[in-house]
């Protein structure tokens, strides 16, 4: 079977070289002939080994990670064929952007530390999420709703490589949405700026130009998103293997686990042991390279 093992550094820290290449081929079964997507960031090492079990994958990024050392290296181990995924689905909070929405209203009803340590919990798959999703949002109640512009104008930061991802993916056939189990006042708008075609996330009931305090039911969760990603596939007549997800949070993971490749970004703990793939020091642009995209391929604007 042809496999491709992918090691990705952030753009910023560039860390690759030929050492750390040439350890990685002494690991690998069969390697082939490096190649490089972007010198000192990112190399496909093709290989071959037949695989019985996804156990297996895991045992070869293992060995990949022991002779990466300490380096701040992503390592990404999957199928050599059909790599350029034809859908993406991608989670927004402390994904495709920095923050998480709901903490950053908090604030404005000085209420964020405790707003952020539910979602915190949340997150890491401790407490549901459509419950803590209530209660969060019952404290914002009475809220002026001109606080979002607010909040996307003053708090909100996209995350690096975002733009090229999405960009780069529609250029090339691919369909994005952008899906959360947050607020459609902030995917709107975080869409827009990153270029997805569409976006799905729970409606804040209004009054008088104030948050209620309540949330539409049925609230955008984990198995609202893992069913985003099914219909999607479906009306695109595109099978699993077509399919790339992203997401940080134990509502994501859902969708992750049932994408061709689903990624877990700079993700909580048990997300990112679960996951397929893992991306813990890249940006997103290393989502364009566990596609096999080059550098001079991607799509800027």
């Amino acid at each position: 079977m042809s496999l491709v093992a992918t090691l990705i550094c952030n753009p910023a820290n560039p860390a690759l070289d030929s050492t750390i290449v040439d350890g990685a081929l002494a690991v690998l079964p069969s390697p082939g002939t490096a190649e490089w997507l972007f010198n000192e960031v990112a190399v496909d090492i093709p290989f071959d080994h037949q695989v019985k079990s996804p156990d297996e994958i895991k045992a070869i990024e293992t060995r990949l990670q022991q002779a990466r050392g300490d380096f701040p290296i992503d390592i990404v181990v999957q199928p050599a064929a059909f790599r350029r995924k034809k859908l993406f689905l991608a989670d927004m909070d402390s994904t495709m952007i920095g923050q998480e929405c709901i903490d950053e209203l908090a604030d404005f009803a000085g209420l964020k530390a405790h707003v952020a340590a539910i979602t915190e919990r949340a997150m890491r798959g401790e407490i549901e999420f459509e419950p803590a999703l209530r209660e969060r949002v019952a404290l914002l109640k009475d809220l002026p709703v001109g606080v979002v512009d607010e909040v996307l104008a003053r708090h909100i930061t996209l995350t690096p490589g975002g733009r090229e991802l999405v960009m780069t993916m529609r250029a090339n056939g691919a369909y994005t949405c952008l899906i959360s189990g947050g607020f459609t006042p902030f995917t709107n708008a975080v869409a827009a700026k990153i270029g997805f075609q569409e976006n799905r996330a729970n409606v804040l009931q209004l009054r008088d130009g104030k948050f209620t305090g309540e949330v539409a039911e049925p609230i955008l969760g984990r198995a609202a998103k893992l069913a985003t990603l099914i219909e999607l596939r479906e009306s695109f007549d595109l099978d699993e293997i077509d399919t790339l997800v992203t997401g940080d949070g134990a509502n994501d993971l859902g969708m992750i686990q049932a994408a061709g490749l689903g990624v877990a970004y700079h993700a909580k703990p048990a997300v990112a042991t679960a996951a397929a793939a893992r991306i813990d020091h890249g940006d997103l642009t290393a989502l364009l390279y566990a596609q096999g995209y080059r550098r001079e391929e991607f799509v800027e604007g």
